[in-house]
């Protein structure tokens, strides 16, 4: 029988230490998420290096981010910082990163309650020491475990990085004269030498890529990986070094930015590093390579959406995985098993191409009585006959709807499923998504956020950027913006213009018309 730590609940003031490392920082997401919801009310503060913090920019779970940067090094710099955090009067400090270090600085700070796991000689400064998983789990659960040790609910979630619409909007125009689809590659590994596939072949693949779809590439990299990115750029066919099939931004993009960048991305390949984590946090779909580390520990998440969204190749050799950071054999088999083939099959298969058209619900396919809950209200309009013709052209039919009456007591979900189904087998619809949470959540999945487009790309290779979204409200129009889709405005719901919209129709039958005659 587990023995739970019971955390103070009646703190209303803690302090999160986090990690080091980008991976690292994006599988605590799920953690953090999970003390948010099991502590309304409290102040959460995170303490991270600052080449980590952009992870956790515009992230509602977290209330303040406290830099751990370079003046607090040694033991002045420790003492400076504790003072700073004794000055915040935390009542409770839990401790995600492992090291001494993070339980030194609030036992320093005079933090009350310090609760981490046991390891590390740093025992003497816990108050909670919370038993170290005696069995292998992904990084995610290793995190939500300590969580859940401390008597809070620690449900899982899908990592997610919130980016602002301008955020997005300056990406997709630092990116306006390439060729789409774009392919982003990852070519470095900051753990070492053993996690790097060859540039030569990343550049085998690049080559493969343009010439196959008509696309481009991006490559990426920190300053560090500068070399590895002009290697690949130097072996990808002359033909392909244009402005607008090829771009390497390795070393000069700042975190943020390339977060941005990646989610501009139509697919991504990458080693087991950083870049790895933040792409399917952003929801792209990718291929990832393992050879040195496993990635049932630090993959893709273990969830439906990894399963719709990426590719693991890995070889299966009896050296692999050997988790060191060169390769102890001077023969780097692990990655000559990953062959070329292997990886753009990978991408072939995850790649996004038919294009779709989503639909808000209420106020666009019928009435929007406020609240639906019974079919007494549920009145669909006429015109919806019309999307036969987007169905014929090719077009997927996607539905998607904020239903925060289920948060609020006032919609039965059950009733919700039951009324997106008869889209699905009356209308020829091929998914029908919903977000349930009240506004006040901050929800990934809520719109304008484009979480249940992302996914709907995945499950079904949608092409946004050859998209439409069709709906009455302004978080419809600013949805399509965010994915850089086209937005109709659908004048029979409350909203009559938009200048976020891409069109104004007065209803299904115009919107439908329009979508028509503007696809190519």
């Amino acid at each position: 029988m587990l023995k739970y730590c019971m955390f103070d609940t009646s703190c209303k003031n803690l302090l999160v230490r986090g990690v080091n490392w980008i991976g690292d920082s994006v599988m605590t997401l799920p953690a953090l998420k999970a003390l948010r919801k099991g502590l309304r009310g409290t102040k959460i503060s995170l303490l991270v290096k600052p080449w980590v913090s952009a992870v956790f920019e515009n992230n509602p779970d977290i209330d303040e981010i406290i830099p751990y940067g370079d003046m607090h090094k040694g033991f002045i710099g420790k003492i400076k910082l504790s003072r700073t955090l004794s000055k915040k009067k935390f009542c409770s400090a839990l401790l995600l990163q492992n090291a001494f270090d993070a339980a030194l600085l609030p036992f320093l700070a005079g933090v009350k309650e310090r609760i981490g796991y046991n390891r590390d000689g740093r025992r003497f400064l816990l108050t909670n020491a919370i038993s170290v998983p005696s069995s292998k789990m992904h990084q995610i659960y290793y995190y939500l475990n300590l969580v859940g040790q401390i008597g809070i609910k620690a449900e899982y979630s899908y990592p997610y990085i919130y980016l602002i619409l301008d955020e997005r909007l300056d990406a997709r125009m630092r990116l306006k004269e390439m060729k789409r689809p774009i392919l982003g590659i990852n070519p470095g590994a900051t753990y070492g030498s053993a996690k790097r596939w060859f540039p030569e072949r990343f550049a085998d693949v690049a080559t493969w890529f343009v010439a196959d779809t008509g696309g481009s590439v991006i490559i990426f990299g920190g300053k560090s990986e500068v070399d590895i990115a002009d290697e690949i750029y130097k072996n990808i066919n002359p033909e392909f070094r244009k402005t607008d099939t090829l771009l390497n931004v390795a070393g000069q993009t700042t975190l943020r930015e390339l977060i941005s960048l990646i989610s501009e991305c139509d697919v991504f390949l990458t080693n087991d590093s950083g870049p790895l984590h933040l792409a399917y946090a952003l929801r792209i779909p990718m291929v990832a390579i393992f050879g040195s580390t496993d990635p049932r520990l630090t993959g893709p998440p273990p969830a439906v959406e990894s399963q719709d969204n990426a590719v693991v190749v890995a070889p299966d050799i009896p050296c692999s995985p050997c988790f060191e950071r060169s390769c102890k054999r001077n023969d780097m088999r692990c990655m000559y098993a990953v062959t070329s083939d292997d990886v753009y099959y990978g991408i072939k298969k995850v790649l996004p191409h038919i294009p779709a058209v989503f639909f808000d619900r209420d106020g666009t396919l019928c009435q929007d009585t406020g609240y639906i809950n019974n079919m007494n209200d549920f009145h669909v309009f006429p015109e919806i006959e019309n999307l036969n013709f987007l169905k014929e052209k090719g077009f997927k039919l996607v539905g998607i709807s904020n239903q925060s009456g289920i948060a609020r007591g006032l919609v039965d979900a059950n009733f919700v499923q039951q009324v997106n189904s008869m889209f699905i087998n009356q209308y020829g619809f091929v998914d029908f998504s919903y977000c349930p949470h009240h506004p006040d959540e901050h929800c990934a999945c809520r719109k304008p956020e484009p979480e249940m487009l992302l996914r709907a790309r995945s499950r079904h290779r949608i092409n946004l950027k050859k998209s439409f979204v069709v709906g009455d409200k302004e978080s419809d129009m600013l949805l399509a913006k965010s994915v850089g889709a086209k937005g109709i405005l659908v004048q029979t719901g409350k909203l009559q213009e938009s200048h976020h919209a891409d069109f104004t129709a007065a209803n299904l039958t115009d919107a439908v018309q329009w979508i028509l005659n503007n696809t190519k």
